[in-house]
């Protein structure tokens, strides 16, 4: 794993996203996003929790890494199944806050965020970066059915950037 550029993909990430909460109107972040049934706002609050939860999504990857393989399979599965619930739950939680969340609160938020994922990652070492789980694949297309600890840093930044092209900011 090339830790350098995951740790400037999380920059480039922060300051791309403080730049589109600055720089938006209140009209462009109440402006419905392409291709979603959030606004652009909402969007922007989904596309930070991406990053924000990486502390569970890692602390999953490490209990489930010490399971029997067909634990974590399974585990996969059960979740798999739960994809409708998780939709809507996603899909609320990301309306609520992004609706409900001050602008420099968000800006915040992902300062804090980035920074403590910069430290966990530079905490690493190579054992802990190669353990992994299966991960329910139908509830993000980054998602693999494998993934390995080195893998989910990199998750944030692919969410992040395919959902930017969703924000149908000027």
């Amino acid at each position: 794993m090339d830790r350098s550029s995951v740790h400037d993909d999380f920059d480039r990430a922060r300051a791309t996203f403080r730049a589109l909460l600055g720089e938006a109107t209140d009209e462009e972040l109440r402006r419905r996003s392409s291709g979603t049934r959030w606004n652009n706002r909402q969007l922007l609050f989904h596309i930070l929790l991406g990053f924000l939860i990486m502390r569970a999504l890692l602390a999953l990857a490490r209990i489930v890494a010490r399971l029997p393989d067909g634990a974590g399979r399974g585990w996969a599965r059960l979740l798999n199944a739960g994809t409708k619930p998780f939709d809507a739950v996603n899909f609320v939680g990301s309306w609520v806050g992004g609706t409900l969340l001050p602008r420099g609160a968000m800006v915040v938020l992902c300062d804090r965020t980035v920074a403590a994922l910069h430290r966990r990652l530079d905490r690493e070492d190579e054992s802990s970066l190669a353990k992994g789980m299966p991960y329910p694949t139908r509830w993000d297309p980054f998602f693999r059915e494998f993934m390995t600890v080195a893998d989910l840093y990199r998750f944030p930044v692919q969410h992040f950037d395919f959902h930017r092209e969703q924000l149908s900011l000027s």
